[in-house]
Formats: C-alpha cells, sequence, structure tokens
C-alpha cells in the first residue's frame, strides 16, 4: 500500500522528491503517539513532499511545520489527539515560517476525550491549525474537526512584535463540531479562504462560524478575502468585533465576503460590531456581496457599538434572505 501511495504522488508538479512518514517509524495504527516519529518526519523533509498515511494518534503537544514544509495527507489518513486535558494546545503549528504546504490535512481535537474544565473563560484555546506570523502559506482542503477551541486560527507572531501573517491562502477547509469558531483571524495581510464550510459550531463563546477579531493597536486587517463560505448551525455566522483594534497607530481595514450563505445562525447571519473609536482613527471598508441568509432567527445583519460616522463603511450588495 506504501509503493503505491509513493507512486500517486510520484508525478507532484512540483517535483519534489517524495518520502513517506512511514519510513521513519510513524506507525499511524490508531493507537500509537505518533507525534515525536511524525515530528522527525517533518524536520528531515523540508524540501520534500512528506506523505502521512494510516490513523495517525498525537498528543496535546503537536506538530510544528518548517520553512519550506510541504505535507500531504493521502487518501484516509489523519491525526486525532490522544486523551488529554489540555484547554490549550495546537495540533498543528505554522508560527514564523514560509512558503509552507499542506495539502488534504485531517485533523480532530478529540474533543469528546478532552478532561479540561469546559468554563466559558478559559476554556477554548484548543486550535487544530495556528498560523502566527508566516506568511506564504497554502492549505489545501483542510478538515479540523472536534477542536476545543477552532478549526484554524490566524495571528500576529508571538516571538516577534508586530509580525503579521501574510500571503495566506486556504482553499476547501471545512470545520465541524468545534467548541469556539471555525475560524478566528486576529490579524493578517492577504488573506484568501475559498468555498469554505463552517458548521456545528458551539460550545464556548463566541460560537461562530469566522470570527474576525483583533487583539491589539499591533494588529492588521489588509486584504481579508472570503468567497462563497457556507455558515450552518452556528450561534454567529460571520462576526467582526473590532473594538481592540483602536488605539494610537491609525488602522485601515479592507475586508471582502463574497456570496455568504448561512443557514439557521441561533442569534444572525453577521454582527459587525464593537467599534468605538473616541477621537482615534480605523478607515476602510468591509463590503458583504450577494449573501444568501436562510431563516434568520434574529436579524439577519447586527450591528452594535459601531461608529457608522466615522469607522470603517459597512457596505451589503445584493442581500437575499430567505424566511
Amino acid at each position: 500500500m506504501a509503493h503505491v501511495a509513493h507512486a500517486a504522488y510520484a508525478d507532484d508538479a512540483s517535483n519534489a522528491p517524495v518520502v513517506m512518514a512511514s519510513s521513519f517509524g510513524v506507525a499511524g495504527d490508531g493507537q500509537t503517539n505518533d507525534r515525536a516519529q511524525l515530528q522527525a518526519a517533518i524536520d528531515r523533509s523540508v524540501g520534500k513532499t512528506l506523505v502521512i498515511t494510516g490513523a495517525c494518534r498525537i498528543d496535546e503537544r503537536g506538530l510544528d511545520l518548517r520553512s519550506g514544509s510541504r505535507v500531504r495527507f493521502a487518501q484516509g489518513a489523519s491525526i486525532k489527539l490522544l486523551p488529554h486535558d489540555a484547554a490549550f494546545y495546537q495540533i498543528i503549528r505554522i508560527w514564523d515560517v514560509q512558503n509552507v504546504v499542506l495539502e488534504r490535512a485531517m485533523l480532530d481535537g478529540s474533543k469528546e476525550l478532552n478532561a479540561a474544565p469546559k468554563d466559558t473563560r478559559n476554556g477554548g484555546y484548543g486550535m487544530g491549525i495556528s498560523i502566527a506570523g508566516s506568511s506564504n502559506v497554502t492549505l489545501m482542503a483542510p478538515t479540523t474537526s472536534e477542536c476545543w477551541g477552532d478549526g484554524i486560527y490566524i495571528a500576529n507572531s508571538y516571538k516577534y512584535k508586530g509580525r503579521f501573517p501574510s500571503a495566506i491562502k486556504v482553499i476547501g477547509h471545512r470545520a465541524y463540531g468545534c467548541r469556539r469558531q471555525g475560524v478566528s483571524i486576529i490579524s493578517g495581510s492577504d488573506i484568501l479562504f475559498e468555498h469554505p464550510v463552517w458548521e456545528n459550531i458551539g460550545g464556548t463563546m463566541p460560537s461562530a462560524g469566522l470570527d474576525i477579531e483583533p487583539n491589539s493597536n499591533l494588529d492588521v486587517l489588509q486584504k481579508i478575502r472570503v468567497v462563497s463560505p457556507t455558515t450552518r448551525n452556528c450561534r454567529t455566522g460571520i462576526l467582526m468585533y473590532l473594538q481592540e483594534l483602536v488605539g494610537p497607530i491609525p488602522k485601515v481595514i479592507q475586508i471582502e465576503i463574497t456570496h455568504h450563505r448561512d443557514e439557521s445562525a441561533a442569534v444572525s447571519p453577521v454582527n459587525i460590531s464593537g467599534l468605538e473609536l473616541n477621537g482615534r482613527i480605523v478607515k476602510g471598508r468591509i463590503v458583504i456581496d450577494s449573501p444568501v441568509w436562510v431563516k434568520p432567527r434574529l436579524a439577519a445583519l447586527r450591528s452594535e457599538n459601531y461608529d457608522r460616522v466615522s469607522g470603517p463603511e459597512i457596505v451589503v450588495n445584493n442581500q437575499k434572505i430567505i424566511p
């Protein structure tokens, strides 16, 4: 079976040599803790295409991708966390690196096996994929399920002050069963999501399909594009809470959401709130183009405590509501 998988990937367009994670001692048997072997495979395959096969299990310490990493999950391959009690974890970290490709990752946070306290203040920091301060990252068809927090989390570097992620492309992401968000975008420039599906998100606040929510005035939200997202059975389909961006550094926001379809949001399909400027400067534009919102239970678009006069313009075009 391993030989067949090797042959199938030999014609990869990148022409990078292909190596199998199993050759580094990864068992992929659904029981063995493969974390150390997987990390060794990642570290020793930079510049090559590393193919993961089988049902891999790892502990909550997670895995770090490197600059130049290219990792592909073969058909049916997955990584699932072993039983743990960690409210804070990252299954895969992409921190302060460049030129990374991750293909068809199937990541399971094992929510049902997590013994961490289910409090609402600190109970949402277990991430499927965490991207911090990195650039030129492509995620192809990732699935992140049953995470204690978010499926994907994108933020500034934790090591280098003010280093924001850039040129992040995520195609065909699916998140389901996560407790906090399908995706959180804290900061970044030139971030693209195409055709994501974020569904059945809930368990701790804010329980959004997508949450765009800066943590500080050092964050940026530039050229954020979300194309044809589907949010289903989330508290809020797409949430933008922008208050923490306000500060001494003037900011310009550029966010575009096109062809958003929401189904059965408990509160609203879109909520853009929390921007009281008090003399500070946050300009720009938030565009929501051609949304289809199915059976919104409350308001289709909520906007509270938002400076509509001096803040970024909110534009909604061709809105369709299906009662």
